[in-house]
């Protein structure tokens, strides 16, 4: 008989689960197809200079952390579900029934949804899976072909996760109905929720956020007493006051209210009204306050940039901090004064009031705002944090994409550093012989093999050892064309009395004529030598052609280099066909034995292999991509997820509304309308505010590494991922808009 019922129950309330089926089949799908490729049934063809197992266990650890936040959806969906079928446990008890048996009905009527989403996520991941692989052997630079496969692991890693989740929140949602009393199941839906005024998160916020404006003010006065000089231009002089007087500015005027709140109860000891009014006047003018605080420390990037401020890098990171707080901040002071905001419109405009159904419409709005606004701000949170990860993802990834083609330019890279070489006699003098006997040995042909040194102009700069004032190195021309020719440039030519330059790829055009201005000649321990008329190439040729510390390389004439003091000794080779991945981590070893990366003195060497650089970055950078792209997703459909269900939780409430507006003679298109419109904000403001915080959060971010983008990364490739991101938010906004939007209609107009 229980059984019976219980599919009678799930059949009849498949309307009220399907957004939760919905979302559940999704999640259920995206974390089938992400990890299926760690899945040891799971075999690409990568090539045998790749090690799949690191990428293997960093996705599933990765995949099964972030799911772990759809326990929050199933539990709250569960809630949801408990509150629309209050009345229905509440006659059942009054039936006789026991509460541990209307629990168990109730846990296996959900677990019978759930299930149902696992295996429609299931056979959908493996659709889904196929992009995934297409984008895991893209990465790698092979080609991709169609394989429908079902790996049994991940269904069982699948079916586990989810069992267990809907396991522990069946005994939570029991426990929650054993307890609760049959009078307050029949009187759940009169109950009413935390009005505004009575919750006290946003003055926790406001004292919070007066800490933060303390630290953002001493961080100014601490800036401006290091770094501020009179001879700045106007607008960095600007930049350092500007950044001390508006978080004091947004002290005084926080500290403002308790002293009129003060002032009005002595006056008047009975005005708690006026107290309350003046804390509301006070929260009204910090949305400004922290917009300007905002806009005043992204300054600090652009004029850093601009005039080439010494601020290093820990400044950048705390403006960074002090921009989120108060776009955060922004955040939830507006949604939290939306509703008096539209109060004061209205009373204001009584043309709009009045016309059509507004007033109702008003009426709807601001009532929810009411009570609302808390969880509308932490959605609109989570969803910036989404947006920003879709948008940081493939910066992060193209960067060290970029980074990584820069890096690993020859199959093998040896280096040496002079730094804790305080003699002349320790120099490095070694051509790296056991190289050669590796190759050798394990058939290993080169197609290029280029060992060459690099030179100080001047003797006297061996012990100059200022970090970030390390001497420019120098190559002879002969070494300089032969890598040129290795990478398929051009030759470059001098006259005996010449010079040019090569830059590092991430140097900027302002620092590369700053540099060259600054230095037309340069002396050597044999002649003073002119600037070339091509000045500067900025081809990539490796990060280990330079000097610690250096973004830029001398080119001299041999004839030069010949007399002048060889201090770093380097070898870049290039084979005929990729090393092994088994043979690149045994000649790694075997040079490491032979010459110590970090030894307590002398020489320090290095050897980069593309092999391993290859497969660890590859595989850090897909797990990073997949990951924050997962991540992402879910928070997305999360949010969707709680403004759909919070709306179709109170369309049951609603239905003597609208009933009442058709018996006033509004007819259907009109009243759907007023669903259109009433949705459209509820979904609206949220999603915009959070687009509006993630975009000044992340202009903010790509200003701080506009160098690496322009060199890694490009424009173009950055353009086109926002619009995927643009493209993937609207898309989910659409199906769970519409989606609701049927089932608001539905519920609404049941009873009419």
């Amino acid at each position: 008989m229980y059984a019976k019922l219980i599919f009678k129950n799930a059949k009849r309330s498949v309307k009220d689960y399907l957004i939760y089926m919905i979302t559940l089949t999704i999640c259920v799908t995206l974390f089938y197809s992400f990890l299926s490729i760690s899945s040891s049934y799971y075999q690409p063809d990568i090539g045998a200079e790749y090690d799949f197992t690191m990428l293997s266990a960093g996705m599933k650890a990765a995949i099964c952390s972030i799911t772990l936040l759809l326990l929050f959806l199933i539990r709250f969906v569960n809630h949801y579900m408990l509150r629309c079928r209050q009345k229905e446990f509440a006659v059942q008890s009054v039936m006789g029934m026991e509460p541990k048996i209307i629990g168990r009905i109730f846990f296996a009527e959900t677990l019978i949804m759930g299930l149902l989403s696992i295996g429609a996520g299931i056979f959908l991941g493996m659709f889904c899976s196929q992009f995934i692989t297409a984008l895991l052997l893209t990465s790698y630079g092979k080609e991709y072909a169609l394989s429908w496969t079902l790996f049994p692991d991940t269904v069982l890693w699948t079916i586990t996760f989810f069992t267990l989740s809907f396991l522990v929140t069946g005994m939570q949602n029991t426990r929650a109905i054993r307890k609760t009393k049959v009078i307050e199941m029949l009187t759940a839906d009169r109950k009413n929720d935390i009005a505004l005024h009575e919750s006290h998160w946003i003055r926790t916020v406001v004292i919070l956020y007066a800490a933060f404006a303390i630290w953002m003010c001493f961080t100014g006065v601490q800036t401006a007493w290091f770094y501020y000089d009179r001879r700045f231009a106007l607008p960095v002089r600007l930049m350092f006051v500007g950044n001390i007087l508006f978080p004091a500015a947004t002290l005084l005027w926080m500290g403002a209210w308790p002293v009129r709140a003060a002032y009005d109860a002595l006056r008047k000891p009975s005005s708690a009204a006026g107290k309350k009014n003046g804390f509301h006047a006070m929260l009204t003018g910090l949305p400004v306050c922290a917009v300007l605080n905002a806009v005043l420390a992204s300054f600090v990037p652009v004029l850093t940039r601009r005039y080439y401020l010494p601020l290093h890098a820990g400044t950048f990171n705390q403006y960074f901090v002090f921009i989120l707080v108060d776009l955060l901040f922004f955040l939830c002071t507006l949604i939290y004064l939306t509703g008096s905001l539209l109060v004061a419109w209205k009373e204001r405009s009584p043309g709009c009031r009045y016309k059509n159904e507004n007033l109702f419409f008003f009426g709807q709005i601001i009532s929810k705002l009411n009570t609302t606004s808390k969880t509308m701000t932490l959605v609109s949170i989570t969803l910036a944090l989404a947006i920003f990860l879709f948008i940081a993802a493939p910066v992060l990834t193209g960067w060290a994409s970029g980074y990584l083609d820069i890096r690993s330019m020859y199959d093998i890279q040896i280096a040496s550093r002079y730094n804790n070489v305080y003699e002349e006699k320790d120099l490095p003098q070694s051509g790296y012989e056991s190289v050669t006997e590796f190759l050798r040995k394990h058939d290993v042909k080169t197609a290029y093999d280029c060992a060459f040194c690099l030179y100080l102009p001047e003797k006297s700069d061996f012990h100059n050892r200022m970090k970030y004032d390390f001497p420019v190195a120098a190559i002879s021309l002969h070494d300089y064309n032969a890598i040129r020719h290795m990478l398929g440039y051009a030759p470059v030519s001098l006259a005996e009395n010449e010079f040019t330059t090569h830059w590092k790829v991430i140097a900027t055009a302002d620092e590369r004529e700053d540099f060259l201005t600054k230095h037309p000649q340069v002396m050597t321990d044999v002649k003073e030598l002119t600037l070339s008329e091509e000045p500067s190439h900025e081809e990539a040729m490796g990060e280990t052609l330079y000097n610690t510390y250096t973004d830029v390389l001398y080119v001299f004439p041999d004839s030069v280099c010949e007399s002048l003091l060889p201090v770093i000794r380097n070898r870049y080779i290039r084979t005929a066909k990729a090393i092994t991945y088994e043979d690149a981590r045994a000649l790694e070893k075997r040079f490491t034995e032979e010459y110590p990366e970090q030894p307590d003195a002398g020489a320090s060497y290095l050897i980069r292999l593309r092999t391993l650089q290859i497969n660890s970055s590859r595989a850090g950078n897909f797990v990073l991509q997949a990951s924050m792209l997962y991540g992402a997703v879910v928070l997305m459909v999360i949010c969707l997820t709680v403004l759909s269900l919070q709306q179709l939780l109170d369309a049951g409430a609603y239905r003597y509304r609208f009933s009442v507006l058709q018996k006033m003679g509004v007819d259907e298109q009109r009243i759907e309308g007023l669903i259109t419109k009433q949705l459209g904000v509820w979904f609206g403001l949220p999603v915009m505010l959070a687009v509006a915080v993630s975009a000044a959060v992340i202009i903010y971010f790509l200003q701080t590494i506009s160098a690496e983008v322009s060199a890694y990364i490009g424009v173009d490739s950055l353009l086109r991922s926002m619009g995927a991101t643009a493209g993937i938010l609207l898309l989910l906004l659409i199906c769970y808009y519409l989606g609701t939007w049927v089932l608001f209609k539905h519920s609404v107009c049941a009873q009419r």
